[in-house]
C-alpha cells in the first residue's frame, strides 16, 4: 500500500484557509491533555468555501477520560463513538466529532463496527493540526486504511475494472447505512465532481488487492446487517447528541433542508428539545424521502 500511502499523505498536507487550521488548533486547545489530531473533510473542503457554511472535524485524541472534565462525556464516547459538538471560533461555525486513536483505526479497518467513518476518510480530507511527527503519521496511516476497506466491502458487488462504478457503488450502500439527507444520485456526484482523484486511489488500491473475499449473495447480505445495524445506530447517536451539540435541532432541519431541497422549520419546542424534534420529524422525513 506504499503508493495509496504516498497519495494519502499528499493529500492530507494538502493548501487549506489559514482560518480553517486557527479553528482546528483551537478545537485542539479545548481538549489539550489529550488531543492528538485534527482532520477536516466535508462539503467546506471540496467547495473551498468557509463562510456561512459548517465547517467540518474530527478530532482524534489519545483517550476519551484525559480529553473530558465530565466522565459521562468519556463513558458516552466510549459506548456510542463519536461525540459531536457545536463550536465557533472567529466568525466561523463548526461540528467536531471525537474519536479515540484506537477507536479512529478501528472503524477505518474491516472489522469497524459502522461504515461511516472509512467512507468518510476513503474521501478527501486534510490533516490541519497534530500534536507531533508521531501523531501525524499515526492518522496518516489510519486514513490510508479507509479506502482499502470500503472498497473491499465493495467489490463482491462491482466489477473491480470499473472503478469510477466501484466507488459510486461503495457510497450509495454506505449512504444506505445511515439515516441521510441526501438527493438521489449524491453518490455519482461525489465521484464526479472529481473523478481522477478516485481513478488514483482505486487504481493503488486494486493494486494492492486481491479478488474479493465474500461472494456477491454474501456480500449483499453483509451489507444488509450493516444498514440496519447503521440506522439504529444513527438513532442511537442523535440521542446522545441532544445532550452534547448545543443547537441540534436547528442544524438537523439545516442540513435537511441543504440536502434534500426541504424547507422545514422548527417549532420554539423542537428548537428546545433536539431529540424530540426528530422522532416527531422521522415518520414525515421518512414518507416523503428526504431521509432514508
Amino acid at each position: 500500500m506504499s503508493e495509496l500511502r504516498k497519495l494519502v499523505a499528499e493529500e492530507l498536507s494538502g493548501p487549506v484557509d489559514p482560518r480553517v487550521r486557527a479553528v482546528a488548533a483551537a478545537i485542539a486547545a479545548r481538549h489539550e491533555a489529550a488531543s492528538r489530531a485534527v482532520l477536516f473533510y466535508g462539503s467546506c473542503l471540496r467547495q473551498k468555501q468557509l463562510d456561512g457554511l459548517m465547517l467540518d472535524f474530527y478530532l482524534i485524541v489519545s483517550d476519551y477520560r484525559a480529553a473530558y472534565a465530565k466522565r459521562w462525556l468519556a463513558g458516552a464516547n466510549r459506548l456510542i463513538p463519536p461525540n459531536v459538538f457545536h463550536f465557533e471560533h472567529d466568525g466561523l461555525v463548526s461540528k467536531y466529532a471525537v474519536l479515540s486513536e484506537a477507536d479512529f483505526a478501528h472503524e477505518c479497518g474491516p472489522e469497524a463496527w459502522t461504515v461511516s467513518t472509512a467512507a468518510r476518510f476513503a474521501q478527501p480530507s486534510r490533516l490541519v493540526w497534530s500534536a507531533n511527527e508521531a501523531a501525524a503519521a499515526r492518522a496518516i496511516e489510519t486514513v490510508s486504511r479507509a479506502a482499502p476497506t470500503l472498497l473491499g466491502w465493495t467489490l463482491p458487488l462491482v466489477d473491480r475494472r470499473d472503478v469510477p462504478a466501484l466507488w459510486k457503488r461503495a457510497f450509495a450502500q454506505t449512504f444506505a447505512a445511515e439515516l441521510r439527507a441526501e438527493r438521489a444520485g449524491r453518490s455519482a456526484a461525489i465521484v464526479e465532481a472529481d473523478p481522477e482523484r478516485y481513478e488514483r486511489f482505486g487504481a493503488a488500491v486494486l493494486e494492492a488487492t486481491a479478488g474479493p473475499s465474500r461472494r456477491r449473495v454474501q456480500a449483499l447480505r453483509w451489507w444488509k446487517r450493516k444498514q440496519r445495524r447503521g440506522k439504529l445506530y444513527s438513532v442511537a447517536r442523535l440521542a446522545k447528541a441532544s445532550l452534547t451539540f448545543a443547537g441540534g435541532a436547528d442544524y438537523i432541519a439545516w442540513k435537511i433542508n441543504r440536502h434534500a431541497g426541504t424547507d422545514i422549520r422548527l417549532k420554539p419546542w423542537q428548537q428546545r428539545h433536539p431529540l424530540l424534534a426528530a422522532i416527531s420529524l422521522l415518520p414525515r422525513l421518512l414518507k416523503s424521502g428526504a431521509v432514508r
